[in-house]
């Protein structure tokens, strides 16, 4: 019986951006040992393959993406799990694609800063259909620029009772204004007041789950539109 190592490293892949989605979309936390338990599976991996040596070269071009996730989850861009993702992904599932394109160690991430901007569109289409209905999602905030305006109806959306969401208001002595302040994904605190601007506080493991699966079915994004296969 042949074992399929390619197989088992795309399953086993599904399977940790699985478990590690639903926990973070659920507890907006997720358990270390996954990192620990899947990490140490792609060590295993190696066992299998036919060629190590190549093997090891395409983990360690792969593997290029780790100071760039660091960097990021230094930043507060994303979590510390996020990076930890996307570092274990480079060892477990390294250079795979079912597409006939060429993709590179960024791909993954790249891939997932794209579908990202998804709640930006969320966002204009809630707030065009908010204003079509004749709600003033901006009232309370008549001494704040209409740039601002405009911006907060692209990274949010006046929420009644927020959950899972970023404020993007503060208060100047008895005004409101607001505040696009890049929050730490870490550190942040989900907003609980009531009728207040906020900006989603979608998991960004989701994209990066996301992005993973377009680079299996579809290679890189970029790459494909520019022409480069």
């Amino acid at each position: 019986m042949s074992f399929d190592v390619t197989t088992v490293r795309i399953f086993l892949a599904i399977l940790m951006l699985s478990i590690a989605s639903y926990t973070d979309i659920k507890k907006r936390e997720i358990d270390d040992r996954i990192w620990m338990i899947f990490g140490g599976l792609s060590v295993v991996m190696l066992i299998f393959v036919p060629d190590l040596s190549h093997s090891l070269v395409t983990i360690g071009i792969s593997l290029i993406v780790s100071p760039i996730a660091l960097l990021v989850w230094r930043i507060g861009f994303f979590g510390g799990a996020d990076a930890f993702a996307l570092i274990v992904l480079a060892s477990l599932a390294p250079g795979i694609t079912f597409a006939n394109s060429q993709i590179n160690p960024f791909t993954t991430l790249i891939d997932a800063v794209l579908l990202s901007i998804i709640p930006v569109f969320v966002n204009v289409i809630r707030n065009v259909v908010s204003i079509l209905k004749h709600e003033d999602i901006f009232n309370g905030f008549e001494t704040e620029s209409q740039k601002n305006k405009i911006i907060a109806m692209f990274v949010g959306h006046r929420a009644k009772n927020p959950k899972f969401s970023f404020s993007i208001e503060k208060k100047e002595g008895n005004l409101r204004k607001l505040d696009f302040t890049l929050k730490n994904a870490d550190s942040a605190e989900f907003c609980s007041s009531s009728d207040t601007w906020v900006t989603p506080g979608v998991p960004y493991m989701i994209y990066i789950f996301g992005g993973f699966i377009v680079q299996l079915v579809y290679g890189d994004v970029i790459f494909n539109l520019i022409g480069m296969h």
